[in-house]
């Protein structure tokens, strides 16, 4: 293997591992950390798709998630409790966000507030309507009352959903902005 390509696999697996260390310290109910942070997982996959493209790599971070999560579960029982066939649905709502990132990587500037927020945040609200509603009607836990009954389940949490997902969202803005104002003479005095 030759210098280049070796850099050629760099870039993405430095974001890689910081995504994977985001999920870590965001996810698990934080029984893995003593921060208190709101779950990350749905921007990281949107970044995912935008940054490393790969599928690959959203069957890796869908793995780390899951680990994650049985993980909490294995170590308090009561995280165990969304644990159920409707589990499954994040799969899709992953692929979401994950789809969004896809679609913003091909646009000129992937970062343009505008687009960026229109994605991300209807691609947030796919993901909670398939996962809200894959939970209701597949765990086994609510009366089998079908698609519109269960609609009116788990309703209560968008709210809360769409507005810790767009500060992330948000977060990740402010950082471009802050890394493209930094000018390139800058960044090579270490």
């Amino acid at each position: 293997m030759n210098i280049n390509a070796l850099h050629a696999y760099k870039k993405p697996l430095l974001i890689a591992v910081a995504i994977a260390f985001a999920m870590l310290l965001t996810r698990g109910s934080h029984v893995l950390t003593h921060v208190s942070l709101p779950d990350a997982s749905l921007a990281l996959f949107l970044l995912g798709g935008l940054l490393l493209k790969r599928w690959t790599w959203f069957a890796a971070f869908f793995g780390l998630a899951t680990f994650i999560d049985f993980g909490a579960a294995a170590l308090d029982p009561l995280q165990g409790f969304c644990l159920t066939n409707g589990y499954w649905g994040l799969i899709p709502s992953y692929a979401a966000l994950w789809f969004g990132g896809l679609w913003l990587a091909k646009q000129k500037n992937p970062f343009s507030a505008l687009p960026f927020a229109l994605v991300s945040l209807s691609a947030t609200f796919i993901a909670f309507v398939v996962s809200t509603q894959t939970y209701y009607l597949f765990s086994g836990r609510f009366p089998a009352e079908g698609l519109i009954e269960s609609m009116q389940h788990g309703w209560n949490y968008l709210p809360n959903w769409m507005m810790v997902n767009a500060a992330y969202f948000g977060l990740v803005l402010l950082v471009v902005a802050l890394v493209r104002s930094i000018k390139p003479n800058q960044t090579a005095k270490v």
